[in-house]
């Protein structure tokens, strides 16, 4: 099984880094073979372009404001369907931005489709400043290693394959 996991995320905006922050993370753990783990940043047309490869699953990790308390995460197994896709009008991708529906938008034009999607999400506290604020806030940053352990758990499910999902490097 071909799994991609996509942290999203820009770097320069306090929270918004969540993503990049767990590919780091997660990148640095076993995982099995098959299971690839990037931080595209805001680099929407990489990420649109992998996705159009031949994954399984694609996993986007971002920091996606809902509402809730900061540090909250959330799975959800989005329900892609091209009238979602054609409500949007305007730039489908912007190289110095990242949008996942509009990277969502891209893959579908250019004929791609994922088979799963799953997006993990962080509530974020603290998005942006002046000055551009790096790193994440304390409760965010208390969130990373629940969601690496998220993402495990569902390599685990997507794949059925627990003993080479390990706590170390590869």
């Amino acid at each position: 099984m071909r799994i991609l996991v996509a942290g999203v995320g820009n770097i320069f905006l306090g929270d918004d880094a969540f993503g990049c922050e767990v590919a780091r993370i997660l990148s640095q753990r076993s995982l099995p073979e098959g299971v690839r783990v990037r931080d595209f940043g805001i680099r929407s047309l990489d990420l649109a372009y992998a996705m159009m490869e031949d994954y399984d699953a694609v996993i986007l990790v971002d920091a996606s404001p809902r509402g809730d308390a900061p540090g909250t995460l959330y799975l959800i197994e989005p329900q892609i369907n091209k009238n979602m896709l054609d409500e949007h009008e305007g730039e489908v991708v912007n190289a110095h931005s990242m949008n996942p529906v509009r990277v969502l938008e891209m893959v579908h034009y250019l004929g791609g489709q994922p088979k799963k999607l799953y997006v993990l999400g962080c509530e974020p506290g603290a998005l942006d400043s002046e000055d551009g604020r790096m790193g994440l806030s304390d409760r965010v940053a208390a969130a990373v290693e629940p969601a690496v352990n998220m993402i495990k758990d569902l390599v685990i499910d997507l794949t059925g394959n627990k003993s080479e999902v390990g706590r170390g490097k590869k």
